[in-house]
């Protein structure tokens, strides 16, 4: 009972430490991506979405668990974005305490505990939980704990049959889920050797059937990312990621960096500066070198302590593979590395640590220096643990808003142009058009050149009344995607500005061409014609505009005028009113509905 009460006690320290590290970034908003993965969503409001998010019909990857989850989310809780933190919170610190079981299992020890602690409070965990969109890492995390348990008692019971058994079968399932949720895990099958080799010595016939299933799936669900990440996620601007020996370099560089990070997690950064590795240089090399000196020392001590120290680090690199820079991948256009790539693989480091200080304590144990050793060095675990939770917790207040962090970025990295353009999106969004504008230009000045970094400078550009500048940067644009409905649409906003009505009507007919359930190009159609003094044909394209989109507001306003202009004074004011209820703060539809309700006979 003892026992119980005191695990108990353990894991509630757990929980306490790693509510209290995040509570800063509880009620933060929406960040970065996080409007396009959940706030802005379509497939999560729609009651019908979760069979195009099995079938991987949008989105830069296929992550449909981890997308299921967050429809389920949408659907309890909408956009408050609080539920959506204390899911990510509660899967870190389930993570935590199944790393803890984890590491008991694998025999550390008394120090299993530390281990799901230190996981819990370590800085480089801050952005996998803090932000919205990398729920992918938490819950994927969350399944292969539970698949490495299950593998661990199967392993243990080492029963006659290979692909028998309840933890086998169960191993096998969490695995799986896991790759549903992200599949950044593939490499779990290597670990699983891994794990093989450091238990035994050695890797045999029977270790290369039972994994021959978590290779099979690991190889499936690789090849649907790498499909995703080409035609979905890249498909646009070249990565700038050079040829093969850059890509060696730079996992070299990667692996070292997050290494640095781990053991002094001082000054993380949302976004890093990418290193130029185009061609490398040969110190850039370095990395390697030291490496392999450190394997081949390490090699010769696998008979003792070395074997460990191996298994833990090998864990760690074999994970950091996929995000390595090998592969091509979006997020590798903007830098080499980040803190969210580190959250699996740190485990391998974070159960080195938590052994090391286990066999520590236990050499203390001899009577004349354990009175003076033991209270030392737990008093500087207990002062390791206490400065992560406070650098973490400080680290986790800078994803309180979008303002706060991207600033932060842009004082230690001024060349992170994706900084710059949610800064730009933010001030866009409430009316800083002009300060909107210097981000955007400074994104595209430092940044790639792609069709939507122009045409959101042209979108603040249209809003400061730039008109020229504006038209030249959504022409800019539409040169490098030239079927983009929204860039046709953009430009014809800017025309009709102008005051060139034929040019804005020629580019809303190209936007309704590309995408014929555009409500907002039939509004702005609607407009133009209406300006040229063709009601019927501006009362057509409002109607469509309110048919495909029945909350739209400002296309009941605009319809109400085209009615007032053509004598229909009732019915202008029941379009009027249609604006209100939908949007009580149209202040056009209230003053408008005054002036022609004036203008209604009196009865």
């Amino acid at each position: 009972m003892k026992a119980s009460w005191q695990r108990a006690s353990w894991a509630c320290f757990i929980l306490l430490a790693g509510c209290w590290v995040y509570a800063p970034a509880l009620r933060g908003g929406w960040q970065w991506d996080d409007d396009q993965e959940v706030s802005e969503n379509r497939l999560l409001r729609d009651p019908h979405g979760l069979e195009d998010i099995w079938l991987g019909k949008s989105g830069p990857d296929y992550f449909p668990l981890k997308s299921t989850l967050e429809w389920l989310e949408w659907h309890l809780w909408g956009g408050d974005v609080i539920g959506y933190h204390l899911v990510s919170l509660g899967c870190h610190l389930l993570c935590a305490l199944l790393f803890w079981r984890l590491l008991e299992k694998l025999g550390v020890g008394g120090a299993s505990w530390l281990g799901g602690v230190l996981f819990t409070v370590h800085p480089l965990t801050v952005e996998s939980v803090a932000w919205i969109s990398e729920l992918k890492n938490t819950l994927s995390l969350a399944f292969l704990l539970f698949s490495m348990l299950a593998w661990v008692e199967y392993d243990r019971r080492s029963s006659d049959s290979i692909y028998s058994g309840r933890p086998y079968g169960a191993a096998l399932f969490c695995f799986i889920l896991a790759l549903l949720a992200k599949s950044s895990v593939a490499m779990f099958p290597v670990a699983l050797l891994l794990h093989a080799w450091w238990k035994r010595s050695r890797i045999g016939g029977r270790d290369l059937l039972a994994t021959a299933p978590f290779f099979a799936a690991s190889l499936a669900f690789g090849l649907i990312s790498v499909w995703f990440q080409k035609h979905r996620a890249i498909a646009g601007p070249d990565l700038g990621l050079g040829g093969p020996v850059s890509r060696l370099a730079a996992a070299g560089l990667a692996a070292a960096f997050y290494l640095s990070k781990f053991f002094w997690p001082s000054g993380l950064l949302p976004i890093y500066p990418r290193w130029a590795l185009d061609p490398p240089t040969a110190l850039q090399f370095l990395p390697w070198l030291c490496g392999a000196v450190l394997f081949a020392f390490l090699w010769a001590q696998r008979r003792t302590w070395g074997r460990h120290v191996l298994f833990g680090l090998g864990f760690f690199l074999v994970n950091l593979l996929p995000a390595a820079g090998l592969i091509p991948m979006a997020y590798l256009r903007i830098s080499w590395v980040a803190d969210h790539f580190a959250y699996l693989p740190m485990l391998g480091l974070i159960g080195l640590e938590a052994a090391g200080l286990g066999l520590l304590w236990e050499k203390c144990r001899a009577p004349a220096l354990g009175r003076f050793l033991r209270p030392a060095v737990a008093a500087a675990v207990a002062a390791l643990a206490l400065l992560l939770a406070v650098g973490a917790r400080h680290h986790s207040a800078r994803f309180r808003d979008q303002e706060s962090l991207w600033a932060y970025t842009l004082q230690s990295n001024p060349n992170a142009w994706p900084a710059h353009k949610c800064l730009g999106d933010l001030l866009l969004r409430r009316g800083h058009a002009a300060a909107a504008a210097v981000h955007f230009a400074a994104a595209l000045h430092v940044g790639p050149d792609y069709a939507g970094a122009h045409g959101e400078f042209g979108d603040a550009l249209l809003q400061s009344s730039r008109m020229a500048e504006a038209i030249e940067q959504y022409q800019e644009a539409l040169r490098r995607e030239p079927d983009n409905a929204n860039l046709h649409n953009s430009l014809g906003n800017a025309f009709l500005r102008s005051g060139r009505q034929k040019s804005a009507i020629a580019h809303y007919q190209i936007a309704l061409r590309l995408k014929p359930g555009f409500p907002e190009a039939h509004n702005n159609l609607g407009a133009t014609f209406a300006e040229a003094g063709r009601l019927g044909e501006a009362m057509d394209h409002y109607r469509e505009a309110i048919r495909l989109n029945p909350a739209y507001s400002d296309a009941h306003n605009n319809l109400g005028n085209a009615l007032l202009k053509d004598g229909h004074l009732t019915e202008a004011v029941a379009e009027y009113r249609a604006a209100l209820r939908i949007n009580p703060a149209n202040a056009l539809a209230r003053a408008n509905l005054q002036v022609a309700s004036r203008a209604l006979p009196e009865r």
